[in-house]
């Protein structure tokens, strides 16, 4: 399992220290990944539009392809549906 973002590397160190992530997040802070994989563009929040990070999980095979795509994340249910599809 990996955490992309295009926060710092520090601010990641930060926020898997709070959160006791068992994961690696990696930082994208030129972006590179988040646009290759189209998850970073425009969003909108109370009426201001600004660029950010869309949250999606993608699902990758030992082969390197992408075998699912979950759009639109909602992090409180979210680690269940992954770990169904994992069959785990």
């Amino acid at each position: 399992v990996l955490g992309v973002s295009v926060d710092s590397a520090k601010a990641h160190d930060k926020f898997v220290t709070k959160y006791k992530l068992p994961f690696t997040l990696v930082s994208d802070e030129d972006k590179k990944i988040v646009e290759a994989y189209g998850v970073w563009g425009e969003k909108t929040f109370m009426g201001r539009k600004y660029l950010g990070t869309y949250r999606v999980t993608f699902l990758i095979g030992p082969d390197g392809r992408i075998k699912k795509i979950w759009p639109r994340v909602k992090p409180e249910e979210h680690a269940e549906e992954v770990l169904a599809a994992l069959e785990l």
